[in-house]
């Protein structure tokens, strides 16, 4: 049923569940703002999709779980066909999903993923989680104790596969989401690697500063993305006593002194940490709204402010797979 995936993520992700934003791609690197697609409203993701391009939207950010890559590829197929962008102005990422991280069945959920975006190639193609699940139809197999079931994969076999990927021209880059420090440096030490991971994509704003992580990716030439960028405001399962990053009564504060909304400050304080930053809208005018951020600079002191509120509060801790061998968040970063 629709929206079942979204009960068993529980606090996972929200990163796409509409639209991500990016600016403009550049010499086949990431922007500095994409627009995300997780799950949106039936029938919204198509018209989502043009919008965001015909605002100036260059960098999409899909994945398998999200079930709705067929819808978005009708999207930007249209505005290619419309000449209003051409395929190689776009930066399209998709993520291979946790039951196809056995090697032989990677290629095959690559290919799923162009066949269902109608293209021929993506730009990035991420590891979503570092968590392999039991294979088959169910997106979140899980034991009778409500846990996730795990594959017997390793994630360096499963990097191994997403090489042969490069090789095969059907990506053009290969990188993680959700993935610690300790688990990006087994990949990197590899014996035999052949590429290391271009990206990695973790859930990031004030309430979760991820300093330490920024750092490392960054130092190792790993450029970083943050999704739920806003706290992911409308995920379903919100508790009354959640914090909200967009009620703030101090970001609300700064947004006014720069006459700026409080998503805009969010997600201008990404940018000024080198992080890539991905929000989700399908309403147009926020489309529109969240692509103004290149006009006005946070103070160091702002900047400051912001990172003072980290609290290490997760929106999508995955907590199905908190006994997994991999699971990533038991880790200090």
């Amino acid at each position: 049923m629709a929206g079942d995936w979204l009960q068993a993520l529980e606090p996972m992700f929200m990163t796409a569940k509409n639209i991500v934003l990016v600016k403009k791609k550049n010499n086949n690197n990431l922007g500095q703002g994409g627009i995300v697609f997780s799950k949106s409203p039936a029938g919204k993701v198509t018209a989502a999709v043009m919008a965001a391009i015909d605002a100036g939207y260059h960098h999409f950010d899909c994945a398998y779980v999200y079930q709705n890559e067929s819808e978005v590829g009708e999207g930007i197929q249209q505005k290619i066909k419309e000449g209003i962008v051409k395929r190689e102005d776009l930066f399209i990422v998709s993520k291979l999903w946790c039951t196809f991280h056995d090697k032989p069945l990677v290629k095959g959920a690559c290919q799923k993923t162009l066949a269902a975006l109608k293209l021929d190639y993506l730009d990035l193609y991420l590891m979503h989680w570092p968590l392999g699940f039991k294979p088959g139809d169910e997106l979140f197999p899980k034991d009778d104790k409500g846990m996730s079931i795990p594959s017997n994969t390793d994630i360096l076999q499963t990097w191994e596969a997403m090489e042969v990927l490069v090789d095969a021209g059907l990506v053009k880059a290969i990188g993680i989401s959700n993935f610690n420090h300790e688990q990006i440096e087994r990949i990197l030490n590899k014996p035999g690697l052949k590429y290391k991971p271009a990206n990695n994509q973790i859930e990031c704003h004030p309430y979760l500063t991820q300093e330490k992580l920024i750092k490392y990716c960054q130092s190792k030439g790993i450029a970083v993305t943050a999704y739920c960028p806003l706290g992911s405001p409308d995920r379903p399962w919100a508790k009354p006593g959640d914090p909200s990053l967009l009620d703030d009564p101090k970001i609300k504060e700064i947004a006014a002194k720069h006459n700026k909304t409080p998503a805009q400050v969010l997600l201008r304080f990404q940018i000024q940490r080198n992080v890539i930053v991905i929000p989700k809208s399908v309403t147009p005018q926020r489309i529109v709204e969240n692509l103004k951020v290149f006009d006005f600079e946070l103070t160091e002191e702002e900047m400051a402010t912001l990172l003072s509120f980290n609290r290490n509060w997760r929106i999508c801790a995955m907590s199905i797979s908190k006994t997994h061998k991999e699971y990533p968040f038991h880790a200090e970063y």
